[in-house]
């Protein structure tokens, strides 16, 4: 999960984003240094934390890992605000070394493989891919359900022609990797990878 956070260019706010929403249904309340952004239906979307450098330490600007360290910051700084929101949020990595243990034909696609993968943890993955590339014991960069890509596409479960897919097997390009290779395909990584792993972004 991630925060963000521009001093230059917002000012001293750090940004927790949850959910989309609609910026014309849109919700502030405000305790103390923190704004709950909610919609209409007041389900939280987010929410900014104001004078965030005096409030919490950190060192690092623009897209910022959410570690537990800095969560529990949060969660005091909730705490003295009088805030009893659940910040009970999941923190394991959504980019994964993923390794591929079964490619079919999608039945109602040509250009569409229907694969099987695991992410470790035995968890296994269903994931619809088009990559002219993609093949049965290969290890790729998986963005899991709730990744942001940094194009600012989030990952959500879908269906392609029919069939269920969880996650997405990414590109160099995708990933904003430099030396993207022009032809479409998705990276394949070397096998010194260990499956389950963060892949950093």
């Amino acid at each position: 999960m991630f925060v963000f956070y521009n001093a230059t260019g917002i000012g001293d706010v750090l940004i927790i984003p949850l959910k989309d929403g609609d910026r014309y249904d849109l919700i502030h309340e405000t305790t103390g240094p923190i704004t709950t952004i909610m919609n209409s239906k007041h389900e939280v979307l987010g929410y900014n934390i104001f004078d965030a450098s005096k409030h919490l330490t950190f060192n690092e600007e623009g897209k910022i890992i959410l570690t537990e360290e800095l969560l529990n910051q949060i969660k005091v700084l909730f705490q003295k605000s009088n805030l009893d929101d659940d910040l009970d949020f999941d923190l394991s990595p959504k980019f994964v070394v993923g390794y591929v243990t079964h490619k079919a034909a999608h039945d109602n696609a040509d250009n569409l493989s229907v694969c099987q993968v695991d992410v470790g943890d035995s968890e296994q993955l269903q994931i619809v891919c088009g990559a002219p590339n993609v093949e049965e014991n290969q290890k790729v960069v998986v963005a899991k359900v709730g990744a942001i890509m940094p194009s600012g596409l989030k990952i959500k479960p879908t269906e392609l022609r029919g069939i269920a897919s969880n996650g997405m097997m990414c590109s160099r390009k995708e990933l904003g990797l430099p030396h993207a290779s022009k032809e479409k395909g998705i990276l394949i990584l070397e096998d010194s990878y260990t499956v389950g792993e963060a892949f950093n972004v």
